[in-house]
């Protein structure tokens, strides 16, 4: 049994927000706490606070805006964190809303109706809720039937669901499934925080998977090799959990966001990621002459550099190795997705790409695909 991606889907938020407007919200937080805090500042007993710049964001990582579910309060000085208005238990919940709408465009892609999906898979950095699951809501939702579940992997989520969807369906406890990447991220970001305030975007991603011989979509790919690796590391973290109030010292303490050291990922993990790739490539019999796609996880326009050329063994074209990370930011693990999603055009049947995905965990995921 072949087992293929058969479609794809986006949805994108309607607010985006460029690296100059969150700058000067950043700086004008800045300057309001050096304002407040001068004395202390000038007795060694406070840290004063240095501004961003665009150019700065640019270089330190690539990304030029990104999309957000709540724009006007982020970029409140007196508030900077994204706010929503509480939905009841009967509403559909946020981050069911927005993976359906990725969903719908995947079924619709791979000529897929409710009836045809069995297993409905959630894989992302965070729910919004513990349970019940989000994948059932969605089930619920589009009509589907079989099961569902959520699974957290951070920015290797998307590709360890499909690993579990392929699965699935070569157990036969599915025939259909989809995995949908419902990524809200916004929520985790220390906007005061000059190192990572730029990092994430919001989206959601969707992708069916199924047996080679029921794929009828425009645009399929066979999966023909496939790996996901874990390591712990603490250079990743976000310590965001329910929890939180049972230590109320340190409830909204920084480690309560996003946090990470950068230049020790950017050390550890690249060479993991690319010993990964090209240990699937070698077990597949591709050659990097042959790899005409490198999807990418979307964290950081140097990584992807590096990994780009270590893999294909020269610098890879701009059609070889799709960026995106310019204008939605870090996704996590929706990235590489959003990659593949956009970047399928000019592909004949035979060629060769892969899909791959890095991040806290460590985690890391590979597939190697053939376009068909």
């Amino acid at each position: 049994m072949s087992v293929v991606i058969s479609g794809t889907g986006l949805f994108t938020p309607s607010e985006s927000i460029s690296n100059d407007e969150l700058v000067v919200c950043f700086n004008s937080y800045v300057d309001q706490f050096n304002s407040v805090n001068e004395q202390s500042i000038e007795k060694g007993e406070v840290k004063a606070l240095s501004h961003s710049s665009s150019a700065f964001i640019e270089k330190a990582s690539g990304i030029k805006s990104r999309y957000v579910m709540s724009k006007s309060d982020i970029l409140n000085v007196d508030l900077m964190r994204p706010t929503f208005k509480e939905r009841s238990n009967e509403e559909l919940s946020l981050q069911a809303e927005i993976g359906v709408a990725a969903a719908k465009q995947a079924m619709a892609a791979a000529n897929k109706t409710a009836a045809d999906i069995d297993l409905v898979i959630v894989a992302c950095a965070y729910t919004q809720r513990s349970y019940p699951a989000i994948a059932i809501e969605i089930q619920q939702e589009l009509g589907c039937g079989g099961w569902a579940f959520d699974m957290l992997v951070a920015c290797s989520a998307a590709t360890f669901g499909i690993i579990n969807a392929a699965n699935a369906i070569r157990s036969g406890t599915a025939k259909t499934v989809l995995v949908i990447n419902p990524e809200i991220l916004t929520p985790q970001v220390n906007y005061r925080d000059r190192d990572s305030h730029f990092i994430f975007g919001d989206v959601a991603t969707a992708s069916i998977i199924e047996d080679e011989a029921t794929a009828t979509g425009e645009h399929v790919f066979k999966i023909i090799g496939e790996q996901p690796i874990t390591q712990f590391s603490n250079n990743i973290r976000s310590n965001i959990g329910y929890m939180n109030p049972c230590s109320p010292e340190t409830e909204h303490a920084d480690d309560k966001y996003f946090i990470q050291q950068g230049r020790k990922v950017f050390k550890e993990v690249l060479p993991m990621v690319s010993s990964l790739i090209a240990s699937q490539m070698e077990k597949a019999q591709v050659a990097p002459s042959d790899i005409k796609r490198l999807y990418l996880h979307q964290a950081n326009i140097n990584m992807n550099n590096f990994i780009g050329k270590k893999v294909l063994e020269r610098e890879p074209t701009a059609e070889e190795a799709p960026i995106i990370l310019d204008e939605y930011a870090n996704t996590s693990s929706a990235g590489c997705i959003i990659a593949l999603h956009k970047h399928h055009d000019g592909l004949s049947s035979g060629d060769k790409a892969v899909l791959c995905s890095f991040g806290a965990g460590y985690s890391a995921c590979c597939l190697v695909l053939e376009y068909t």
